[in-house]
């Protein structure tokens, strides 16, 4: 048997109303609506969400400018002016940065900022570069390793 097989009882099922239709009907008249008011009226009795005047919930609540960003990625980032301090020639990851004092922070993955100058030829290890930070780097002979976020 499936779904669509299913059917009611014979005479289980009422006939629809006819409302107002007179009174040997049944439904004559205020045709079971009572007498006058805002929910006797045809039509619909209230828009949805109406609350009788009161301020309703859609207006109540702060409107937002933008819609939030689900499982947004956040990065432990670092400008290149802060690698000057460096060795030449050194690598450079988020585990070495942290060791080095330079970043206090493990908030994520390591994105590599391009603010300020470079002069040391470094091998750094990221999950992402600004299209300025890399040509930077592989401006004074370094190299940029992308590494997989997570």
């Amino acid at each position: 048997m499936r779904l669509e097989d299913a059917q009611p009882k014979p005479k289980s099922q009422h006939r629809r109303r006819r409302l107002g239709r007179g009174i040997a009907a049944g439904q004559g008249a205020s045709a079971g609506k009572g007498m006058r008011g805002q929910k006797a009226r045809s039509g619909r009795s209230t828009r949805p969400g109406f609350e009788g005047g009161q301020n309703p919930l859609y207006r109540r609540i702060p409107k937002l400018k933008h819609f939030p960003i689900i499982n947004r990625q956040c990065y432990t980032i670092i400008n290149i002016s802060k690698l000057n301090g460096l060795a030449a020639n050194t690598t450079v990851s988020l585990t070495s940065l942290i060791e080095a004092g330079i970043v206090t922070t493990d908030d994520g993955p390591l994105k590599v900022l391009g603010d300020g100058d470079l002069n040391v030829a470094l091998q750094v290890q990221a999950a992402a570069f600004t299209k300025s930070a890399r040509s930077k780097i592989e401006a004074n002979g370094g190299s940029c390793e992308v590494l997989r976020a997570g």
